[in-house]
């Protein structure tokens, strides 16, 4: 990798503060020095003996950087659309209507399992390529629309290569077999959550990072979501929770107690909760887009004002959310969430990255890998305004991948 000095930063997010007039050294795909361009070393020991040496300088003409964004909760693997169910919300249909109609996770469960691997791996393929084009280098990607074992663990290996492919972007797997109840265990939740619990080692060994259960009281209740995660643990998996059920059944505690790497979603939650997350430092992820379709919104304001690590994802589904767009998450999170620019930017950078367990990413500072974005604009206050800032330039470990 040669040396790579972007010079005439306007604003530069490094993920903790914003910098003026700031320069930015990439160096074997992780930055090796950022700060106030007047305070650009002449000599950066093992990286470059004198400026002369840096291999190519790129002038930001005083626009915006950021590091890469992260987007921490989607479910990019699916065949197929839920068009007539949306359009059923849209008229005022309850979720039990939707699923008397025959909608539901089932119905893309359905078309997903009778579609051949070419078609579905080509699908996710564009669908990925939004969030590139977008400003997104890091996306946490789910599984759990076969609920099979060998389709699942399908959905894995497809991903993984997929992440090979130029043009991609880097991709936290979540296995996530507990989406739903299947066809086949109907009535059966938990025989279905003890057979899942058995596929996770091999989720493990073919790429997946993590598993998440959906714990909402309908199908997954506490104990079951206990049982899978701790599993998911013990053969070295991050755990997450969709943290949907009441507090009175003690999910997010429960989650907390554990150790999970993230609660998402917590659209139903009290004081209690937001306590031991306090407590803990578990990270919750806040979906805007959700939170407009559910008419219901996490207390992020006070989860910040507590001290609990937030991070934002587009939450990307076939029945609810068809944003890949994480410039739009942000514009969304400081209107609906009463977060400051500032804040929600954290949020969809470092704290998606937290929410994620990786500690490499989300922040430009020396060691980092080189994720960044360049914007169309020349102050973060952009996001704001815009709904959906346009990405100028995109390097994935000081490459240009867009």
């Amino acid at each position: 990798m040669a040396v790579v000095l972007l010079s005439n930063i306007g604003r530069l997010w490094t993920g903790n503060e914003m910098l003026t007039k700031a320069a930015l050294l990439i160096d074997d795909e992780r930055v090796a020095w950022v700060g106030p361009a007047a305070e650009l070393p002449q000599r950066l020991p093992g990286v470059y003996e004198d400026l002369t040496d840096v291999d190519d300088i790129i002038n930001i003409g005083g626009g915006l950087i950021t590091p890469g964004l992260v987007d921490a909760h989607c479910h990019p693997v699916y065949a197929g659309d839920r068009y007539a169910e949306v359009s059923m919300w849209a008229k005022g249909a309850s979720q039990g209507d939707i699923f008397a109609a025959g909608g539901g996770v089932s119905t893309t469960v359905t078309i997903t399992r009778g579609t051949d691997p070419w078609t579905l791996c080509n699908a996710v393929r564009e669908r990925l390529r939004h969030w590139v084009i977008t400003g997104t280098t890091t996306v946490e990607a789910k599984t759990g629309y076969h609920l099979t074992r060998d389709g699942e663990l399908a959905d894995v290996r497809l991903l993984r290569s997929l992440e090979e492919e130029p043009g991609m972007p880097r991709l936290h797997i979540t296995f996530f077999p507990a989406h739903g109840v299947p066809p086949e265990f109907f009535g059966r939740p938990a025989e279905y959550v003890a057979t899942a619990a058995s596929w996770l080692a091999d989720a493990a060994q073919v790429g997946a990072d993590g598993v998440d259960v959906y714990c909402d009281n309908r199908q997954f209740t506490t104990d079951d979501a206990r049982m899978l995660l701790s599993v998911g643990q013990s053969v070295g998996l991050r755990t997450t929770l969709h943290a949907c059920s009441r507090p009175r059944h003690g999910a997010v505690r429960m989650a907390a107690e554990l150790g999970c790497t993230s609660v998402d979603l917590l659209h139903e939650t009290d004081d209690d909760d937001i306590l031991a997350l306090a407590a803990t430092r578990t990270p919750v992820v806040a979906c805007p887009t959700t939170s407009m379709h559910e008419r219901r919104h996490p207390p992020v304001r006070s989860l910040l004002d507590h001290g609990v690590p937030v991070g934002l994802g587009t939450d990307h589904n076939p029945g609810q959310s068809g944003a890949t767009s994480m410039p739009l998450i942000i514009s969304l999170a400081v209107a609906m969430f009463q977060m400051t620019v500032q804040e929600a930017l954290h949020a969809a950078t470092v704290g998606g990255a937290r929410a994620l367990g990786l500690a490499d990413r989300g922040m430009l500072t020396p060691g980092n890998l080189a994720d960044l974005v360049q914007w169309d604009a020349d102050h973060e206050g952009a996001f704001a305004w815009s709904m959906g800032l346009k990405a100028l330039h995109v390097w994935q470990g000081g490459r240009t991948i867009h």
